[in-house]
């Protein structure tokens, strides 16, 4: 096996350049949530050249692609997402979007090309590859309800024993390569909260029901649901993103609306919070002869990674070159739709670093100047390799 591997890694480093280039159109031409037509197209006749077999129109616009090795073996599932963002792309390079206010500005287009190199390393010695091989290219992860779902529902995980995911990090050094056993992000809930009141003159509020009063009041009493009713030992971050009442300086307005997220990984302290909220926004209303009307959304599962594949995770990198640290990490906030795939098969997903050089044009993702060091691409594939062969 580990002959095997080098030649897996050697296949991948004679194609880094055509990853590159597949990566850049991609970011040239991106496409947004549940609007991708150009780029399934493009990596379903890709993997189809390399004699795998191909299902189009996946849950809608998923691509999934089999190969079937040369030796028995378990079935392993690799994802990969490759939807854009609706932001301006401002980045000074060959292969900034052509797309108005579109732009791959989370790395998917990285995601998909180090999976296609993955594809067309392992096709090449199919022959000598135990088991099956399932490339997931997932539509629609930045926009719920997402992509997974659908795809799960069609089959996509059908005979899979395991799965496996990976993304790119712009703000981690490249050459680390980070896991997690248990919880690895957060579910992503939004909420609104309208807020009734009674409007006025600015001079007069006697004769009126402030709604901004109101809403002040409920967004603060809001952070009492993380200092006071959870274990401190337990995660909860409820934050506020829009606050919209009135127009005119001198007019109190009828009414105010509240927007935000709610972010947790134990289902637990996500319910508490959840009938927390809505108990105070109508609470705090009420003691003011308001109404509070709340809408809350439950956006993607907190992802889960299962004990024994992040093990194969952690000791698969350590066979890749240039890869300098295999590192556990905390947990972060943002949410993603891989955690429906872990619900069904055992699986995981890893972080890999990919900083660029120059500090000076290190942005975080979703900004409109997100890159990434491109060679993190070949560390992503070479790893994907590495785990095949090690599960």
């Amino acid at each position: 096996m580990e002959e095997l591997l080098k030649q897996l890694h050697k296949v991948i480093d004679e194609n880094e350049e055509e990853m590159i280039e597949i990566r850049r159109d991609l970011h040239r031409h991106p496409e947004l949530s549940f609007q991708e037509k150009r780029t399934p197209e493009i990596i379903a006749d890709y993997l189809e050249k390399l004699g795998i077999e191909v299902r189009r129109n996946v849950g809608g616009r998923g691509v999934v692609g089999t190969l079937k090795g040369g030796l028995p073996g378990k079935t392993i599932a690799l994802r990969a997402d490759f939807d854009a963002l609706p932001i301006q792309d401002e980045k000074d390079v060959p292969y900034k979007s052509t797309v108005p206010g579109v732009m791959h500005a989370c790395g998917h287009d990285g995601h998909t090309a180090a999976l296609l190199a993955t594809a067309k390393a392992l096709a090449k010695h199919r022959e000598n590859l135990p088991g099956n091989i399932v490339f997931i290219h997932q539509f629609a992860e930045e926009v719920t309800p997402g992509g997974a779902r659908p795809m799960i529902e069609d089959g996509c995980l059908n005979g899979v024993d395991a799965v496996f995911g990976c993304h790119l990090m712009s703000t981690l050094p490249l050459g680390n390569v980070y896991y997690r056993e248990g919880y690895i992000q957060a579910a992503a809930d939004m909420f609104t909260i309208k807020i009734k009141g009674k409007g006025g003159h600015g001079a007069i509020p006697h004769e009126t029901v402030d709604p901004i009063i109101i809403g002040s009041q409920i967004a603060m009493n809001l952070q009492t649901i993380t200092s006071r009713s959870l274990d401190p030992l337990k995660e909860l971050v409820i934050s506020i993103g829009s606050f919209h009442a009135g127009e005119a300086f001198n007019v109190i307005p009828e009414s105010a609306e509240l927007k935000g997220t709610l972010r947790t990984f134990d289902p637990y302290v996500r319910n508490m919070a959840e009938r927390s909220l809505k108990k105070i926004a109508s609470s705090v209303a009420e003691a003011n002869d308001a109404i509070a009307e709340v809408k809350y959304d439950r956006g993607y599962d907190s992802v889960w990674n299962h004990s024994e594949e992040t093990k194969i995770v952690q000791e698969s990198f350590k066979k890749v070159a240039g890869v300098k640290g295999v590192l556990e990490t905390p947990p972060i906030m943002p949410g993603e739709d891989f955690s429906y795939y872990t619900q069904q098969v055992p699986g995981s997903f890893f972080f890999t670093g990919a900083k660029v050089e120059d500090a000076s044009n290190v942005f975080p993702h979703h900004h409109e100047k997100f890159d990434f060091d491109e060679r993190a691409m070949s560390i992503t594939a070479k790893g994907f390799c590495s785990i095949i062969l090690s599960y």
